[in-house]
């Protein structure tokens, strides 16, 4: 569906946004893209449709290499396209309707056909009683909802969100996740979609890539990438949406090297059904070690509970332990040593 190959984009200051990038999004997927705040993440959903060119590298979206195209071609293309921001971008002098009208009427709709389109829309994104309002008059999760209806105006095979759900409440953040979700699921449509919020990659995204300074450092399943993280930066921003952080009396004392008189802290990842196994009791009995639990929580990617805890093991046989969590195949990282 999408393909992106070696893909660099550097600026006049010389600075690279995005190093030799490439990627495959299949059709269909919901594809998200990640990462901290001048990682590359919106030069690289700019450079998807051309509205910034690559420096070199390739772009296709069905197979058509989209800096070969004619302006013509290109405007066409883009047409299949649809894109959403972060602050909406609506006209405050046009209706709900008149905003999905104006895309219409650029792409060459007949008025008749146009205002039948974007009635269909706006009752796909729940808005049809606000047809005759203005911008001013909506909340920012309908002004949301407008610009997807626009966006989806002219049957695009992609649809582009460039932190969409940035400017939004955490409630008003799930509906219009829930709404771009059923509207994957029932037009078959793709969405790629750049955020810095891992809650938002949990909720919806099938597969995801992380992007670090214009690098793509992990690409994979959502799932995959939660419970096994290669790169440092991912496992930094799962860290981050789990609230999970050593405490400073203990990060203070934490060794990296294991010597006589220290215990280990681990971080566990419990996928699935191992959620509600009682696990840490086991270790308490079995092994004769006493368990101290620093934080814990359940966080959910698609139907799956992962649950991953910060813990101390404390006594004179936490090896066998760590054998004993291995076995029962727990994601196991050993953050450190601690001395009691």
């Amino acid at each position: 569906m999408i393909s992106v190959q070696n893909v660099s984009k550097q600026y006049l200051n010389h600075k690279y946004a995005l190093k030799n990038l490439s990627l495959d999004i299949k059709s269909g997927e919901i594809f998200g893209i990640i990462g901290r705040s001048g990682a590359g993440k919106s030069s690289l959903i700019r450079c998807l449709n051309l509205l910034e060119r690559p420096s070199s590298g390739q772009i296709k979206i069905n197979q058509k290499e989209l800096t070969q195209l004619s302006p013509k071609d290109l405007r066409a293309q883009r047409q299949k396209m649809g894109m959403i921001f972060q602050h909406f971008n609506l006209l405050g002098s046009r209706t709900a309707l008149e905003n999905i009208l104006l895309s219409l009427e650029i792409a060459g709709w007949k008025k008749l056909e146009a205002k039948q389109r974007a009635l269909e829309l706006l009752d796909l994104v729940k808005l049809k009683d606000k047809k005759d309002a203005f911008p001013g008059e909506l909340s920012g999760g309908e002004k949301q909802r407008v610009a997807i209806a626009r966006a989806l105006a002219n049957h695009p095979d992609v649809l582009l969100c460039d932190e969409a759900t940035s400017a939004l409440d955490p409630e008003t953040t799930v509906s219009i996740l829930n709404l771009l979700k059923e509207i994957n699921k029932n037009l078959g449509l793709t969405i790629v979609l750049i955020t810095h919020e891992m809650d938002v990659i949990k909720k919806i995204c099938h597969r995801a890539g992380v992007l670090d300074q214009g690098v793509l450092v992990e690409i994979g399943d959502v799932l995959d990438i939660f419970t096994k993280p290669q790169a440092r930066s991912t496992q930094e921003l799962i860290n981050a949406s789990a609230h999970l952080e050593i405490p400073e009396i203990i990060k203070n004392k934490l060794l990296k090297i294991y010597s006589p008189g220290t215990y280990p802290l681990l971080k566990l990842c419990f996928i699935g059904d191992q959620v509600d196994q009682p696990v840490l009791a086991e270790l308490s009995s079995q092994f004769n070690l006493k368990v101290n639990l620093l934080q814990a929580s359940i966080q959910w990617i698609g139907d799956v509970p992962i649950g991953i805890t910060l813990c101390e093991l404390l006594g004179e046989n936490f090896s066998e332990a760590l054998d004993h969590l291995k076995l029962k195949n727990i994601q196991v990282e050993v953050l450190g040593y601690v001395h009691i």
